[in-house]
């Protein structure tokens, strides 16, 4: 992951805008951690830097880099580096293995669903350095991949990378995403997958990483060479397909990321190109659209927003200064608790500021930290489009 730090001009636009550096006195902000600290790494001095790890991973200083430094990936290297020489934490061994964790609980949903709800559970997972105060997504049985749609013919070819938190957690939500790729003429398949690797990446876990990328590019692989593009509906997954596949597996990534699309990015284009046209029904809402950072990190910051204002009397804001403070698996964290509920805080009073019916976030861990601050319903996307199209 060998990326340069040597065009940082130290204008400090991206502390300026990063989330944790603003609410948390211990995180030196990402000049320091990232670009700064690399004439100390590079020489291989001696220096605890523990802060390193207080960094949620959003990304927010790459987006606004005049240079293209990239302080966020020269902050995750480091950070894997920390935990090879430090060892991993009991939550940082719990959340890189957690697509295995995630495949065990669904297939015994309702009693992974009840230990879960139990008090002295939580206690103990408080002792694995995880929060006791929110709790962990409900799973499903019927996953995405258990129970899947029967494909149509259609204009065009996709296979639907959905994710560990769609498969396993909202499989009824993924669900709704192929019903209505398949109602616009795409025809969508669902190809065996593993964890796209973000968690363990986020948790010191380089080797497992690796080797989930490497399994799932045996299968997009050949579903590319076979005409298919590959859609993601989950900002993080698409983060990673896109950026750190072409890193972790440089051939194989690269053809992998240039396949890749936000769901609603490639509808945009098929509407672009006369190839589809939605029959949207009336929609008398008025939503606030809460911008997940890993989203603005793809490159196209709103892919859905070109097709939910085709609705009619549809009311869309777009909310995108604040991250939610969640990050996966960082928001989980006991030690990451302040930093979380501040930052969760300073999002969604800024959501409420415009009086929305509905919330809508793409990412599930920005809706599972929204929900726990305000009343106010929080969705995915597709389900406006899902009411748009009836």
């Amino acid at each position: 992951m060998a990326v340069s730090y040597e065009h940082c001009i130290r204008c400090t636009i991206c502390v300026e805008n990063c989330p944790v550096f603003k609410v948390n006195p211990e995180y030196p902000g990402p000049k320091q951690a990232g670009p700064d600290a690399m004439r100390f790494r590079i020489h291989k001095e001696t220096k605890v830097d523990s802060w390193i790890t207080l960094c949620t991973q959003c990304r927010r200083c790459e987006q606004v880099c005049p240079y293209d430094v990239k302080p966020a990936s020269l902050i995750l290297e480091a950070q894997l580096n920390y935990v090879d020489e430090h060892g991993p934490t009991p939550s940082q061994l719990l959340f890189s293995n957690f697509h295995a964790i995630s495949r065990l609980a669904s297939l015994f949903a309702p009693v992974a669903n009840f230990v879960n709800s139990l008090s002295f559970v939580k206690i103990a997972m408080n002792w694995l350095g995880l929060r006791k105060d929110i709790p962990f997504p409900t799973f499903s049985f019927h996953t995405m991949q258990r129970k899947q749609e029967v494909p149509q013919k259609g204009v065009r070819k996709a296979a639907f990378f959905h994710g560990c938190y769609l498969n396993g957690n909202a499989p009824d939500t993924g669900r709704d995403i192929v019903k209505i790729l398949q109602r616009l003429g795409v025809e969508v398949i669902i190809p065996k997958q593993v964890c796209c690797g973000l968690p363990a990446l986020g948790n010191g876990n380089r080797k497992k990483a690796v080797s989930f990328a490497e399994k799932n590019a045996s299968v997009l692989m050949d579903t590319i060479d076979q005409g298919y593009d590959i859609l993601y509906s989950c900002t993080s997954c698409g983060h990673t397909l896109i950026h750190s596949y072409p890193q972790l597996l440089p051939d194989q990534g690269k053809k992998i990321a240039e396949n890749s699309w936000n769901m609603y990015e490639y509808l945009e284009m098929l509407v672009n190109e006369h190839i589809i046209t939605p029959n949207y029904h009336e929609v008398n809402k008025t939503v606030a659209y809460h911008i997940p950072c890993h989203l603005k990190g793809t490159g196209k910051p709103y892919p859905a927003l070109s097709m939910l204002k085709m609705i009619p009397n549809f009311k869309l804001c777009i909310v995108d200064q604040h991250c939610c403070g969640f990050s996966g698996s960082y928001g989980f964290k006991e030690k990451n608790k302040a930093t979380a509920l501040q930052l969760g805080k300073r999002a969604v009073a800024a959501l409420e500021e415009v009086h929305p019916d509905f919330i809508v976030s793409d990412c599930g861990a920005c809706r599972m930290q929204i929900e726990s601050f305000t009343e106010i319903p929080v969705c995915d996307p597709i389900e406006i489009m899902v009411q748009a199209l009836k």
